[in-house]
């Protein structure tokens, strides 16, 4: 299985991904596929430094084409594990707004299954102060997609449960939504206590549309400033294991 998704996750360096133990935490829709897969690719630093004030053309264009490579490579590893006999779901990089599922998604902002949970319990990092995931390869510099599957894959990395950013505020200074509250993100609590989505999505649409003339929600501030993003090559991972 880990052969498999290396083979397709090409250049290598550009990607995570991991292996994930999902029983128990998913919708009951999916309890046929217990076990995750969660796969990262990089944004491209030049373009996450240009955002300074708030999106710009070219990480509207990157974040769409990124999350349009991500599908392909999860679709991609879907039809690699059926011919396995392996049955397996991909759960796409963003909730679609003809669907029914994009309906219910505006009442609370929450998916019936969370990229970043997935990722979570894969081990590749934790959630930030503004709720983003933060790799601890690339900071909070990339993209996610999921798959679920059937078959449990064997040796599963210890799932991370709680925040490794300390007390670094730079991300919730930096906010032009003021939508986070500075606490630190753990399993036990509920995102609405540290973050409000609804604040996030109401101000990245307006910026979006000063911006960019579209009618979109979009920022990219808080992925830009990330200071494990912008000095990850200097972060020791091994301080998560």
């Amino acid at each position: 299985m880990i052969e498999i998704i290396k083979k397709i996750l090409v250049p290598r360096e550009d990607f995570i991904f991991g292996l994930s133990d999902m029983r128990g935490l998913l919708h009951r829709k999916f309890i046929k596929y217990p076990f995750g897969i969660s796969v990262g690719k990089k944004l491209e630093d030049g373009i996450i430094n240009e955002i300074t004030e708030g999106p710009t053309l070219r990480y509207y264009q990157h974040y769409n084409k990124v999350n349009e490579e991500l599908s392909h490579i999860a679709h991609k590893i879907k039809s690699e594990l059926q011919r396995k006999g392996i049955k397996a779901v991909v759960i796409e990089p963003t909730v679609h707004t003809e669907s029914k599922e994009f309906e219910k998604y505006l009442e609370t902002l929450t998916v019936e299954v969370s990229h970043k949970m997935v990722a979570t319990r894969a081990g590749l990092g934790w959630i930030g102060k503004t709720d983003l995931f933060i790799s601890k390869a690339f900071g909070a510099r990339l993209r996610l997609v999921s798959l679920l599957m059937d078959k449990e894959p064997g040796s599963i990395p210890k799932p991370v449960e709680k925040s490794y950013c300390g007390k670094c505020t730079v991300c919730v200074d930096k906010c032009p939504a003021r939508a986070a509250t500075g606490q630190l993100w753990n399993i036990h609590i509920h995102r609405d206590t540290y973050f409000d989505a609804h604040k996030c999505r109401e101000k990245c649409g307006e910026l979006a549309k000063q911006r960019l003339g579209v009618n979109i929600r979009i920022c990219g501030l808080c992925v830009a400033v990330c200071p494990l993003g912008v000095a990850r090559n200097n972060f020791n991972s091994t301080q998560l294991q």
